[in-house]
């Protein structure tokens, strides 16, 4: 049982709902990432999700997307997150993974980027554009270090496919409220509620909702649904980081 099982067996056990922050590693410095992530869980922050900058985000709006152009202006990369992380774990206990596409993994090496993950505290990985019916090598290294494997079902995943998502996922099951990108929007998708349940009618993984999340009335909204074990928020925090 890694960091990320362990604070939802707490969150069960308190009857509470998570609250899990995305933010883009190296926006706009790396320094001022690790600070960020130390000052978010004084915070609150139940777990933390870490963007790996990309050229080409293709599931991410207008807001996540300039926050990794700024990251890549000064050449972040996995070694400079891992290493970034390595030191934060020195204080922090927080939940931590990262939230990528296939790309940098892959030229990284899966293998070594799993090794990585293990070695410098990371908990598991979120990996936008994996498809879960390519992943079984993927999870399979991951599952060699322990680490949590997290997928994501949209509104139009059917059923048989919620059901392979729901096996192939580890720590988590993201759900994304919405379709289109990432982005902040002013009113919860219509009938959000009723999509959790069905999830839950076959897995009983916690279930995190994000995308669109925008304000505190949307998080209150959608933490008083049985069966959402936690909501994320991403653009809404870094467009005040580019504020």
């Amino acid at each position: 049982m890694n960091r990320i099982d362990e604070l939802f067996e707490k969150l069960k056990h308190e009857d509470k709902k998570g609250f899990i922050a995305y933010i883009t590693a190296g926006d706009p410095t790396i320094d001022f990432t690790a600070k960020l992530i130390n000052l978010m869980e004084t915070c609150g922050v139940n777990l933390i999700e870490i963007g790996v900058p990309f050229s080409d985000p293709l599931a991410d709006g207008p807001v996540i997307q300039n926050a990794m152009c700024r990251a890549l202006e000064h050449n972040t990369n996995l070694d400079d997150i891992f290493s970034m992380i390595k030191n934060v774990r020195k204080t922090s206990l927080m939940p931590m993974i990262l939230f990528s596409y296939l790309n940098p993994l892959y030229q990284y090496g899966i293998e070594n980027f799993a090794k990585k993950c293990d070695e410098s505290g990371v908990d598991g990985a979120l990996i936008l554009d994996l498809l879960p019916e390519e992943s079984e090598a993927y999870c399979n290294i991951m599952d060699k270090y322990g680490l949590s494997t997290v997928f994501i079902i949209a509104p139009t995943t059917p059923a048989e496919r919620i059901k392979l998502i729901a096996q192939r996922s580890k720590g988590f099951i993201y759900y994304v409220s919405r379709t289109g990108v990432t982005g902040e929007r002013d009113k919860i998708s219509f009938g959000l509620k009723e999509k959790i349940k069905l999830i839950k009618s076959y897995s009983d993984k916690p279930v995190a909702v994000g995308f669109g999340i925008s304000n505190p009335d949307h998080v209150k909204t959608v933490s008083s649904y049985a069966d959402a074990d936690a909501v994320v928020v991403g653009s809404a925090i870094i467009k005040r980081i580019e504020q």
